[in-house]
Formats: C-alpha cells, structure tokens, sequence
C-alpha cells in the first residue's frame, strides 16, 4: 500500500505539530484541538515533540503558513531533533512541498496521518480495501512530489507505456488501474455484507448501535455491557471495524450491541467510505446509543460532528430505513467536579433521552440500560396473536419480547394480546408465522 509515512520514518520518530487557526471557521478549543492533533499522531507511534499554533490570517497559496510562521515550525524541528510536522488541517501537494523544503523535514497533513492509522487498524478485507482505496485516492493528486524518478522518461519498450511516457503518467495509470480493480471487489464485498444483514435483520432481537465521538468511551461501554474484551485504549480510533455481541436487557430475551468506529471532525473526503462501510450498521440498528464525553471541552461541537456524520450517511444509503431513535449516554462523569455532575444531573433528569454515566466506573450504566429497554417498546401497539397452544417457542418469544396484556385457550389454539413494536411484530412474522 502506498504510504504516506516512509517506513523509515515510522514509530518512534520525533514529530512537531503545527495547528493553522483559520479563525471564525473552526469553534472548538485550540488546546482541545491540539490533544486531538497529538492523539492521532500517537496512535501511530510517533512522539509529539513540540505543538505549536498559528492564527493564519491570510493563508498563503505556496506553504499556508507565513514566512516567519514557517522559520518558527523550522526552528522548533530543529530545537526538537524532529523529522516530521504534522499539520493539522488540509494542505495542497504544492504547500506540503514548500512546507519540506522550508522545514526540512517530512510534512504529513491531517488526512495523511488519519490515513495511516486507517491503514493500520483495518482489520477485515474490506476495511483494509477500502483504506487502499482512499489512500490511492490521496496519494494520485500528490504526484507533483519531487520525486527523482518522476523527471525521467520511459523508454519504449512496451510494456511499461509507450515512448515518451513518463514516469509520473505511469505512476498515475498505475494508481487508476489499482483503484478500478478496489472498487471492483469492494462493490462484490458490500453485495456479500447486504445479504449477511438482511439475514441479521431477520434475527428475532433488536440490534442497538453504539456510536460517539473517538475517545469518548465507546469501547470502555461495551466491554462493560458485554463483558467482552475490545480493545479500549485511550487512543483514537482503537476500534475500526464493527463488533457486535450479545447482551442481557430488561424485558428483552437478549439484545444485539455493536460498537462502532470512533467518529472525528474534518474526517477526510476520501474516508467517508471507509467510514460507511463500518456504519451501515448504525443505519439499520433499531436503537442508537450515542456516547458521549461529557467532561470534554468541546463535548457540544463533538456531538455536532456525530449528528452530521449520522445524517450524511442516512442520505448516503440507498433506501436507508428512517432515522432509528437515539438516546444519549453522557459519559466519564466520574471526571467531572462536583458542582458540573450538579448541573449535568439537573439537565439530565429533564431529558428522558439522556443518562449520565460513567463507563470506567459502572455508575448509571444499569439506568441507561432500562432507559434503553423502555425506548424499544415506545411506540408498542396492542395486537392480537392466535397461536398453537403447542407452539410454545413463539408464546415463550411473546412474554419475552412484548408485553402480554391478555390471554386464553381456545380450542387448540391460545388467543393473545400483546402491546409490541412495530420491529418486534415483523420479526414475530418472520419468526413464528
């Protein structure tokens, strides 16, 4: 795969990172958006010697930065014995040229760095094909590298393009070539997964999605709701792929948990689908957990960012299901101080959709629970059932899945009333019918 990183360059290497403030554009917290900025950089290893912000006012078509704001990025590389800077933002191939030659360093903007840790933690064939895609995506408009081999010519030997053909316009056919037979076996993988969900879809339990912001405990809940062992770092993007388990839940037999891919801002173009992949799953789940870092700085635009994310992918999907009900979880309150986890309290018990918890900790996680269980059955209409009194799988699956309000024998058969989803009732049908 096409690295944007040299491999000598790797883990352990020493990094600076620049922020550029492009004003009014951006809400969040500089010092929050540069732990940000760090933690993606530690994800791969590398150690953030210096962070440095700029208030880019004007910014500059050659190198973004001003000339005295890269004399400073140089001097800090230099005072840190640093061989990469890391801009956290997007930057053209021309300015990521200029910015090395200014720096005299590797320079790797944010879509760069989000790539490589993409390409690390896929862990399925298809997130790995999909990360190759868009890496090939990215590296395609930045061959205008100074490359030495880019300047030569091709001779005509055939094989390798006719006279005349250069290196970079080989590079570049090579790319397209590679990205043509990706999509190829990415749309014979997405066929393959729609038919796993539809089966899934059939499973006679709800599904409920965890989703959040990276970092913000998604994993920590999971493992902690399914007493599995998903990894759960404090790093960004620990889990790339979804896992799904089974889980007990109040008044259901069982339920189906999946976690998700942490969700981050200015996610680049190239990885929305990469991104898709791992979240049709929330598409098509019956209830959305949305976990959230209540104790961050910038908790409110995190949940800015979910929420766009989310509606992106509904209008990406084709013949997406309406918007699945969501209900907050407001977590790490076990970091908050007294006074905040007041308020937090306060807010919350006017909300019917939001639990404050703490994952680490357990605390609420019984309450989000039963706040979970009670929104799968709103919405519950009262139906009547005619079952084989011999059938007892689907009445055992009606008194654990719908509220039994009335029943008696008839005949052969037993005559029940039931207050049941609308989800519920189709999967009864499919079931037991």
């Amino acid at each position: 795969m096409a690295q944007a990183i040299d491999d000598d360059f790797a883990r352990g290497a020493r990094a600076v990172i620049a922020l550029p403030d492009l004003g009014n554009a951006n809400r969040r917290d500089i010092e929050a958006r540069l732990d940000e900025a760090a933690g993606l950089a530690e994800a791969i290893g590398v150690v953030v010697a210096e962070r440095l912000h700029f208030r880019v006012r004007a910014p500059k078509a050659a190198t973004l930065f001003g000339s005295g704001q890269v004399e400073a990025i140089a001097r800090a590389v230099q005072e840190a014995g640093a061989e990469l800077v890391v801009v956290d933002g997007a930057i053209t191939p021309i300015q990521q040229r200029n910015l090395e030659t200014g720096t005299k360093a590797k320079v790797i903007d944010r879509t760069g760095l989000i790539l490589e840790i993409f390409g690390e933690r896929a862990a399925t064939a298809e997130g790995r094909l999909q990360v190759e895609l868009a890496h090939l995506d990215y590296q395609a408009g930045r061959l205008v590298r100074s490359w030495t081999h880019l300047e030569r010519q091709r001779g005509g030997f055939g094989f390798l393009g006719g006279p005349g053909e250069t290196q970079i316009e080989a590079d570049r056919r090579m790319i397209r070539d590679r990205m043509a037979k990706l999509r190829r076996e990415l749309g014979q993988v997405t066929r393959t997964r729609g038919l796993h969900r539809e089966r899934r879809q059939k499973a006679p339990w709800p599904v409920i999605a965890l989703v959040g912001y990276t970092n913000a405990g998604k994993s920590t809940l999971f493992n902690r709701l399914t007493r599995a062992n998903v990894t759960a770092e404090n790093l960004l993007f620990a889990t790339l792929d979804p896992t799904m388990r089974e889980i007990s839940l109040p008044g259901f037999d069982k339920a189906i948990l999946s976690d998700t891919v942490g969700f981050i801002s200015e996610l680049p173009t190239q990885l929305v689908a990469a991104f898709r992949a791992t979240l049709e799953e929330v598409v098509s789940a019956d209830l959305i957990v949305h976990v959230r870092d209540i104790a961050h700085p910038d908790s409110e635009a995190q949940r800015e960012d979910v929420e766009r994310v989310l509606a992106e992918l509904r209008q990406a999907g084709e013949g997406a299901p309406a918007a699945a009900p969501m209900i907050e979880a407001w977590n790490k309150i076990d970091l908050l101080a007294p006074d905040q986890l007041e308020r937090i309290r306060a807010e919350a018990a006017r909300k019917p959709d939001m639990v404050p918890i703490s994952a680490a900790t357990g605390e609420g996680v019984d309450r989000l629970l039963a706040a979970v269980g009670e929104r799968l059955r709103a919405g519950n209409k009262l139906r009547k059932v005619r079952v084989s009194s011999s059938d007892g799988q689907a009445i055992a699956w009606l008194h654990a899945n719908a509220e039994v309000v009335g029943q008696h024998a008839e005949n052969l058969d037993t005559e029940m009333e039931v207050l049941i989803s609308d989800a519920d009732w189709a999967r009864f049908q499919t079931h037991h019918h």
